[in-house]
């Protein structure tokens, strides 16, 4: 118990005396504190006396599907600061090799966190395992998720428009000349990807299915997805994820093409450093900090009681110019 006190008492920035205070139920202490020393149980996994026990914690799991795309670890720093500052203590749970997100979930019901933030996850591809989610719901843990949810899930999700996104990219490109414009996307059952196919078959009358390509994310597969589609004469490329788009600019210089005097490269999110890529990467822009905030409103309303409607909030998207668009080459 001695070692418990020192432990709780370092993490927290407290005296010993004061942890035992709390443990043991005494006056005294500040509601700031008290919750401060519980959260320390939590995150250290100490077990609460019997007489807290039935309390849920001041935690907020934070569930990642990775950390090499730059545009979770943004979401993470956003989410996790507005946690913060309304007292409740963000915990990171990034998937790892064994470590599936049904896991996860799992240690978080065990930790009797206050609520989950999911920015990425099995939600967005309707043919995934969902089971994992519907355990949140029955158990009523207020659950906000980042961009498209599966509808039947019920749960309110902060999103950005990929429709919008796509037609910002597609006009864009456009107004370059590109005539043969195709897209990079995630896989056939995923959510946002799916948006933003019907999105450019809207805008473009008729989408030849050879000029789509789908890949999972990551610079690799964006080079073999970008490989198929120069072979076929794509010169203007909207893509999924910046990781994607970067693939493509790979592809693009391995079978000796300029990029943008040959091919043409449009990314999604703007994540840390595509403006120090080479060429400079244009991409549309999430509006992270605003979603971030609002994912985090959404959660803390319901921790707090209130009734939150199980509907999407759409954030509009910003295309940011750079230096790997440019005009489409003569024919």
């Amino acid at each position: 118990m001695t070692r418990r006190l020192a432990v709780v008492a370092k993490k927290v920035g407290v005296s010993e005396a004061t942890v035992s205070r709390v443990l043991n139920g005494k006056p005294g202490v500040s509601e700031a504190t008290r919750q401060a020393v519980l959260s320390a149980l939590d995150v250290l996994g100490y077990e609460r006396p019997t007489q807290l026990r039935g309390e849920r914690a001041r935690l907020v799991g934070l569930v990642l599907p990775e950390l090499q795309n730059p545009i979770f670890p943004a979401f993470a720093e956003v989410i996790g600061g507005a946690l913060a500052q309304l007292g409740l203590t963000p915990v990171l749970c990034t998937q790892t090799r064994g470590v599936s997100e049904a896991d996860y979930v799992d240690l978080l019901l065990q930790q009797q966190v206050s609520g989950v933030v999911f920015a990425g996850g099995l939600y967005a591809q309707a043919d995934a395992p969902h089971d994992h989610y519907r355990r949140l719901a029955e158990r009523k843990i207020p659950v906000v998720v980042v961009n498209a949810a599966i509808e039947h899930l019920g749960f309110p999700a902060v999103s950005c428009d990929d429709a919008v996104a796509v037609e910002q990219a597609w006009r864009h490109l456009a107004s370059l000349g590109h005539d043969r414009i195709g897209l990079v996307l995630g896989p056939g059952d995923h959510v946002p990807s799916a948006r933003k196919l019907a999105a450019a078959r809207s805008l473009a009358g008729e989408l030849p299915d050879a000029h789509v390509a789908r890949a999972m994310f990551s610079i690799e597969g964006g080079h073999a997805a970008a490989t198929r589609l120069i072979e076929r004469g794509v010169t203007g490329y909207i893509c999924a994820s910046d990781p994607l788009a970067l693939g493509v600019v790979r592809a693009a210089r391995r079978k000796g093409l300029d990029v943008p005097g040959e091919i043409s490269v449009v990314g999604y999110d703007d994540s840390a450093l595509m403006n120090c890529t080479e060429p400079p990467l244009t991409t549309v822009r999430q509006p992270i900090e605003a979603m971030g905030k609002a994912a985090v409103e959404l959660l803390n309303a319901q921790i707090n009681g209130s009734t939150v409607a199980p509907e999407e909030l759409l954030f509009e998207p910003e295309l940011v110019v750079r230096g790997s668009t440019g005009q489409a080459p003569r024919s």
